[in-house]
């Protein structure tokens, strides 16, 4: 698999949960909800089973034989290759060592904000406030529970980050929902503005020293 391949954890996940020993499909996505992998990995099994197949004709796991359980239908076992075991090493070398250019939603409709209305854009600010408290206070629970039960924190690590991360953006929603209602935000004022004009022309924002030019004339107006 080449780099170009690996933009799929599932593909990943599954290499390194049959790096522990062979496993049927249904047998690799209940050990990664058993450990809670599919809150940092996107799993449902049609997607599974693609991945499996796609890994098989690469190379990087073969089939070991069947597995029968009770009346269910015999299911192929898998294991990991020798290609297989380099190929989710250095894999995961570059996911740990390299930063990549990601497109979260939330940053796309950043993005866009000056199309909302600013006392709406502050609402749904808030509103996303009030939501990642609720996700936190859940997140926060659970990693108490887990402490309690001392669970070694090298197992849940990515948990730890996900809540840094979102510990982050709602410092950061808060601010910029403050910054916008109190007017303190730059470019606020073109845009009300931009929305207070209702069907007139829509102009372009100033553009770099035109900001600082365009002030300069509200002071001298004043």
């Amino acid at each position: 698999m080449t780099a170009r391949n690996r933009n799929n954890p599932l593909a990943l996940a599954v290499l390194i949960t049959l790096f522990e020993g062979p496993k049927h499909p249904y047998e690799v996505a209940t050990t990664l909800r058993q450990r809670r992998k599919d809150d940092s990995v996107r799993l449902n099994y049609g997607s599974l089973y693609a991945v499996v197949a796609s890994l098989e004709r690469r190379g990087l796991i073969s089939a070991q034989g069947t597995a029968r359980e009770g009346r269910l239908p015999e299911r192929t076992v898998y294991g990991i290759t020798e290609a297989g075991g380099l190929e989710a090493h250095d894999w995961l070398a570059e996911l740990i060592s390299t930063p990549v250019k990601e497109y979260p939603v939330f940053e796309a409709g950043l993005s866009f904000l000056p199309a909302l209305a600013p006392d709406e854009a502050v609402a749904l600010l808030q509103e996303r406030g009030e939501r990642l408290e609720l996700q936190l206070a859940q997140v926060n629970g659970a990693r108490e529970l887990v402490e309690k039960r001392r669970f070694p924190r090298l197992f849940w690590v990515e948990a730890e980050f996900a809540a840094t991360i979102m510990e982050a953006e709602l410092a950061f929603v808060r601010r910029l929902a403050a910054e916008i209602a109190s007017g303190g935000l730059s470019g606020v004022d073109w845009w009300r503005q931009l929305h207070a004009d209702g069907d007139a022309a829509v102009v372009p924002p100033p553009i770099g020293d035109e900001w600082a030019a365009s002030g300069d004339d509200e002071a001298d107006e004043g």
